[in-house]
């Protein structure tokens, strides 16, 4: 049962949804990082090949309706609402809601399922600055990170199967699996995950999932796939490290290997957001075909049914009796400076 909450909270990044809102949202994500309005206008560029508008939004309204109707058909009788970090709705707002229409106290799920500053404890924050805002606000409670759910790596496995199948059985068996996730700074994936666990979380979920995955997909079809784990999104200064190797990168050493196919599985994401549909279907699918790689991309787990049902449960866990409220404890995922003060 849902109790104590009375409602769910879909915390998201958020994204422009016209071309008149690209430089404002991202002005929004890189506040206080001093970046001068010419460089955003240039990564802009990005969103103006779709139209100026990511697909984040759109696919969050899928994704609420989804798991209102996966609530329904379960049974549970809980609002759920909607809140971004980065663009309207902007959790403040939706909190103030929240208040307003008597919600005393939610579990929050998160559209990221791994363990950082920016993919976890960054949303903690952002929960406490909101409530903190709102007079009445009422208790927000994030669920775990989720990378290790059946029902997300069952996503992420069934994606997989699907995008094997479009390659010509000749190229199938020798097909190389390519995880792909956004990239962090060294230093943040070295502070990510509880300070007594030593840090590296991260980047060390990450290579779980794929092993795990690479494994089911072998129990699947009985045949063995090498595979990497590899990174996109990279931004920031080039002086500062970041996780490594790229997707182009890497694509370009496979080759050079003797690869002739390969599948990009982006592990990393839940849905087909603009690092999805820039990053691998339009740089990396072309990096693929100028080499003569054969390349196919697998899906992510968006409003996969076995998805949505685990956001569901985690939430349901979330509430249970003598569930561990703290999961994700002050002391994670946050710089070694500020968690020894």
């Amino acid at each position: 049962m849902p109790n104590p909450y009375d409602a769910i909270l879909l915390l998201s990044f958020g994204g422009p949804e016209k071309p008149e809102d690209v430089v404002p949202f991202l002005e929004n994500v890189t506040r206080g990082r001093g970046i001068p309005r010419e460089r955003l206008e240039v990564v802009g560029e990005h969103y103006f090949l779709f139209g100026g508008k990511s697909p984040i939004n759109d696919q969050n309204r899928a994704l609420l309706a989804a798991l209102e109707a996966d609530l329904a058909d379960a049974g549970i009788d809980l609002p759920v609402y909607w809140g971004n970090r980065n663009w309207a709705p902007y959790l403040t707002d939706v909190v103030r809601q929240m208040a307003e229409d008597g919600v005393r106290r939610a579990a929050v799920v998160a559209t990221s399922a791994y363990s950082s500053w920016s993919s976890c404890r960054q949303y903690l924050d952002n929960l406490e600055a909101a409530v903190a805002e709102v007079p009445g606000a009422p208790v927000l409670e994030k669920v775990r990170p989720y990378f290790d759910h059946p029902g997300f790596v069952d996503s992420v496995v069934d994606s997989t199967l699907r995008a094997l199948d479009q390659l010509a059985e000749e190229q199938r068996a020798a097909a190389r699996l390519v995880f792909v996730t956004h990239s962090i700074p060294d230093a943040m994936n070295e502070e990510s995950g509880p300070v007594e666990g030593g840090g590296g979380a991260y980047l060390a979920q990450h290579r779980a999932i794929a092993d795990v995955v690479t494994d089911l997909v072998e129990a699947r079809t009985g045949v063995a796939h090498e595979h990497d784990l590899v990174f996109c999104s990279r931004s920031g200064s080039p002086r500062t490290p970041w996780l490594e190797p790229d997707v182009n990168d890497h694509l370009e050493a496979v080759h050079g290997e003797g690869v002739e196919a390969v599948v990009l599985v982006p592990v990393g994401f839940v849905s087909d957001h603009m690092e999805v549909v820039y990053d691998l279907d339009t740089e990396a699918l072309a990096t693929a075909e100028r080499l003569g790689l054969r390349a196919v991309r697998a899906g992510t787990p968006g409003t996969a049914p076995g998805f949505v049902a685990a956001l569901r449960e985690l939430a349901l866990r979330r509430a249970e009796p003598g569930a561990l409220r703290g999961y994700c404890s002050t002391q994670c995922c946050l710089p070694r400076t500020a968690a020894a003060r």
